[in-house]
């Protein structure tokens, strides 16, 4: 899948979203990826791509601090990918 930079696209075939933002340095990735997950479901996965080295921290200090799970982060070439799954909406 080819993307601008900050552009989002779902996979239907994978079943989540993919924000590629390589590139951009902190703290836009995680502001990005924000407005992103506000867009999905409970439970619906986010891919994010990043190329900035503190965006590892800062995706884990994001989820810990929103409640919603990273359930996969790897880095190839330099491009830091992490899998975030939304967290179920409060009960009204």
């Amino acid at each position: 899948v080819l993307l601008k930079r900050g552009a989002a696209a779902q996979s239907a075939a994978m079943g989540e979203t993919l924000l590629d933002l390589k590139g951009l340095s902190c703290p836009l990735p995680v502001l990005r990826a924000n407005k992103a997950l506000r867009g999905l479901a409970a439970g619906e996965r986010l891919r994010v791509l990043a190329t900035d080295p503190a965006s590892v921290k800062d995706f884990r200090n994001y989820c810990e601090t929103t409640g919603h799970a990273l359930v996969a982060f790897s880095e190839a070439a330099g491009v830091f990918s992490f899998v975030i799954q939304k967290k179920a909406d409060a009960p009204s």
